[in-house]
């Protein structure tokens, strides 16, 4: 058999590591004819090459919907967290609405009743400003009248300035008094009044307290009524002087 010096190589396969056994050869001299026996090699692990390849998971159905069922429930439960908070704020933001609408609608109706009440305040004052002016023209009157019936020079005045209103003092002038009235003011009316121009007459048509002065036409009422309706009617009051149930 012709030698060769090509040496004999060849992978081996994965599969097949299992039945390869390492020799070691010994010194040939002094072998004395004995048989070599292999070498077992010392157990050292095994470098073995796998497939650079993944290998697939195989999953059984179960599994499989199970895994679904987990992911299904896992999305339930996320989006009904999600679905509360919204619903959370959702009703807070309304809630917060009603409130400032509640709280909007309590500030026009209390600005509406401040204004109410103020109107009927304002109303009230009103009614008891007049009714206070009717009392004091009320008690004005008696005030008057007792002053006419204990004083009866209270008449001097009002007859001066009747005479202050003729349009000339040369003119004759006529002064009509009640007969008690002339009575008890002759005198100081003579004195007051020297003038020859002025006629003085005692009309029992003239009420005590009262007076008229004529002038050439002219008429100068100086009646209670018609003082009292002046003097009042500066404060808006329309009151009569004689009232129904009073006498002087």
């Amino acid at each position: 058999m012709a030698s060769s010096n090509r040496y004999y190589s060849r992978f081996i396969p994965r599969e097949e590591v299992g039945q390869v056994t390492q020799w070691q050869f010994g010194a040939v001299d002094g072998l004395h004819g004995q048989v070599l026996e292999p070498l077992v090699a010392p157990s050292a692990p095994v470098v073995v090459v796998e497939d650079a390849t993944a290998v697939p998971v195989v999953v059984s159905e179960d599994e499989h919907l199970q895994l679904l069922q987990s992911e299904r429930e896992q999305a339930h439960a996320q989006g009904l967290a999600e679905g509360r908070e919204q619903a959370s704020l959702e009703w807070q933001q309304r809630m917060d609405d009603y409130v400032a609408d509640q709280g909007r609608e309590a500030a026009e109706r209390l600005a509406r009743l401040a204004g109410a009440l103020e109107d009927s305040l304002a109303g009230l004052q009103q009614g008891m400003a007049q009714e206070v002016l009717a009392l004091a023209c009320d008690i004005a009157r008696q005030v008057v009248r007792r002053e006419l019936a204990t004083n009866r020079e209270a008449l001097l005045p009002v007859v001066r300035e009747a005479l202050s209103m003729l349009a000339s003092e040369t003119r004759p002038a006529t002064v009509r008094l009640n007969p008690a009235d002339w009575q008890a003011l002759e005198q100081p009316l003579r004195a007051a009044h020297p003038s020859s121009r002025i006629q003085w007459l005692a009309d029992a048509q003239v009420q005590p307290g009262e007076c008229l002065v004529e002038s050439e036409g002219m008429v100068v009422d100086g009646t209670l009524d018609k003082r009292w309706r002046r003097a009042i009617g500066a404060l808006g009051l329309t009151a009569v002087w004689q009232e129904a149930g009073h006498a002087d």
